[in-house]
């Protein structure tokens, strides 16, 4: 009997070893997190991840953020990835450049490699054929040590058969798992605070801002590098912080992108589809049911509500209809502002993608739990109190009392649009996670709010916490939490909220405001005396060390964000003699003073990861049907 050399070869690999395994094909996906077009974007955070001890694994987001921050020696790792996502930022939507399947892949690429055949010289013939089909597909030849990358069609898949010469020794069949997750919502669920790209200060320059009220100096300012002439020229409003989306502050440090990657990386053989419209100052009236342009003005702001948009990306490319229900979401009239010919788009059921899971962070600004921090940090003469406030006007804890108790009908409504307009099935409600907000002056007793003071607030003189005001905020926040509960009990929707255990301790005063062990944890803002910065050169100043503190102080967001509006525009809406110092209060608040920080967003990220990853188990094998 004539062997052939590759039967030859191949009888001597199955016998020459009894314990040894039988030559097998072993395949991951090349690119998980689909809505990072370089795969070595995503693998990046992969291998950071599978680095991870034992420990580090139980919060795998985290963990793996303060690595990269490590990596990238406190500068953030998004600079050198927000330049190739599947966002078109010019039309506010989900494209990747080169790619016309984003929301519907029609497949995805794999790297298989050869387990089982060690002999060197060997050539491995890859060959991938649709399912159940008799025709040979794909065709690659390559040293058997050598992985390849081959294209598997997607939902059917593809059987993948591996020979050597002309025998076959493996075959798999290899079925891609695809889910669609969706992150809609505020600036919690944005990242606010937390820009792609931070800005950076010169080591040798200092800007003056001037003389504010009751004859405050605000002078010897960190000042940005750059070419410009005046603080709020063309030069300098350029080099303003850049986020993935300008208008909304959306960040690819959200909690809600970072949860969809993790899901990701952690599987192998699992592809996420991904899109947020999350958007800073967002309400689920203005923001989810209608337009709204967005925190920052931009030339193209969002032109479709947030619910509109999600339905619109489900569609793909096919229109999606405008949809007239007057009757349907103001609940009996009780929230008025969704009353009379409210419409939104809508995907037909048979062409919309379904959603395997839709992280919402949304209420707190339906409440105006921004106007009472506000309430709680402006000092009682602020000219932010006059002109009310930086995020509308300015209250207390009764004005809080009687939002909180419209709260539930807008839950409701948005309950209804959920399942009516973005098809999640009544029966699957528990694919809705809605996200809590985490606790921002709670010291480490888990009882007691930050004292009364100015640390990490000394960037303005208009700033002082009031401990007596922020207990009131704390009392409505965990109001707030309770209808929280309450409406994802109501409704079914699955409630995130084991973060904010993981906050205490974590609070916006967490730090030293003199004699600091580290710079990151110092809560004073780097000022120029005369001769020398105190306390820290702000040239040195990093926006991702890892800190105590998850929340962004005032001081912290002027070094992060360092927002500034065009002299211009100021001009028209302050007194001349205001306008360079209010910049200041600009630079500190709409630059996301108040939110959490990287390590905060991926500390909620880690919560969202284990309801998600028990909603999908809880769904596996349906998904493909659906």
């Amino acid at each position: 009997m004539l062997w052939t050399r590759a039967a030859f070869l191949l009888a001597v690999l199955c016998a020459s070893a009894p314990v040894a395994a039988a030559p097998a094909i072993e395949w991951r996906l090349e690119n998980p997190f689909r809505f990072f077009t370089k795969p070595s974007d995503t693998e990046m955070h992969r291998a950071s991840f599978l680095a991870l001890g034992e420990a580090e694994a139980r919060t795998p987001v985290l963990s793996v953020e303060r690595a990269l921050s490590e990596r990238f020696h406190g500068e953030g790792w998004a600079a050198a990835v927000i330049d190739a996502t599947c966002w078109e930022p010019e039309r506010n939507r989900h494209v990747c450049r080169g790619r016309s399947d984003y929301i519907n892949p029609k497949s995805h690429r794999i790297i298989a490699s050869a387990r089982g055949i060690a002999e060197a010289g060997i050539d491995c013939t890859w060959l991938t054929a649709p399912k159940a089909a008799r025709l040979r597909g794909q065709s690659v030849t390559v040293p058997c040590d050598t992985a390849v990358i081959l294209e598997i069609p997607y939902p059917a898949g593809a059987r993948v058969t591996l020979e050597v010469g002309n025998v076959e020794v493996a075959q798999a069949d290899v079925v891609i798992e695809d889910i669609f997750v969706v992150g809609i919502g505020d600036s919690f669920g944005s990242g606010e605070g937390n820009p792609d790209v931070p800005v950076r200060f010169s080591r040798e320059r200092y800007v003056d801002y001037g003389r504010g009220e009751r004859s405050a100096e605000y002078l010897g300012y960190p000042a940005r590098v750059g070419n410009w002439r005046e603080v709020g020229d063309k030069a300098f409003i350029e080099s303003n912080p850049r986020w993935l989306d300008q208008a909304c502050h959306r960040s690819l440090y959200s909690h809600q992108l970072r949860a969809a990657l993790q899901l990701a990386i952690e599987n192998p053989r699992r592809a996420v589809t991904y899109v947020g419209y999350a958007c800073s100052g967002a309400e689920i009236v203005d923001g989810l049911f209608l337009r709204y342009k967005g925190h920052e003005w931009v030339p193209n702001p969002p032109d479709l509500s947030q619910i509109s948009a999600v339905a619109q990306a489900q569609c793909d490319g096919r229109p999606a209809h405008d949809f007239d229900l007057p009757e349907a979401y103001h609940i009996g009239g009780r929230v008025p502002a969704l009353k009379g010919g409210l419409v939104l788009r809508k995907c037909d059921p048979e062409h919309a993608r379904k959603i395997d899971l839709i992280l919402v962070s949304i209420g707190g600004n339906d409440v105006g739990f921004s106007r009472l921090v506000a309430n709680a940090v402006l000092a009682d003469q602020s000219v932010l109190r006059r002109v009310g406030g930086w995020f509308g006007q300015v209250h207390g804890f009764v004005e809080a009392a009687a939002q909180l108790d419209e709260l539930d009908d807008r839950y409701k409504a948005l309950n209804r649009a959920l399942h009516n307009i973005l098809h999640i099935p009544w029966g699957e409600a528990d694919r809705v996670l809605l996200v809590s907000y985490p606790p921002l002056t709670l010291l480490e007793d888990g009882r007691t709010v930050c004292p009364n003071g100015r640390a990490g607030m000394t960037v303005a003189s208009d700033f002082a916490l009031s401990a007596e005001k922020a207990k009131d905020s704390m009392v409505a926040a965990e109001r707030l939490d309770g209808i929280m509960q309450e409406a994802s009990r109501q409704h079914g929707w699955t409630l995130v909220a084991d973060h904010r255990k993981a906050f205490i301790g974590r609070s916006i005063c967490a730090g030293w405001v003199d004699n600091a062990l580290s710079s990151a944890d110092d809560l004073r803002l780097p000022r120029w005396t005369g001769s020398e910065w105190v306390p820290l050169n702000p040239a040195d100043w990093r926006a991702y060390v890892p800190r105590q503190r998850w929340f962004r102080t005032p001081n912290d967001a002027f070094m992060t964000g360092n927002f500034h509006v065009a002299r211009s525009i100021m001009q028209k809406a302050l007194p001349s003699n205001t306008v360079s110092w209010f910049q200041v209060l600009l630079a500190s608040l709409y630059s996301g003073a108040f939110h959490p920080t990287a390590e905060g967003q991926a500390a909620m990220a880690d919560a969202v990861v284990t309801e998600a990853r028990r909603v999908l188990a809880k769904y596996e094998g349906r998904r493909r049907g659906r």
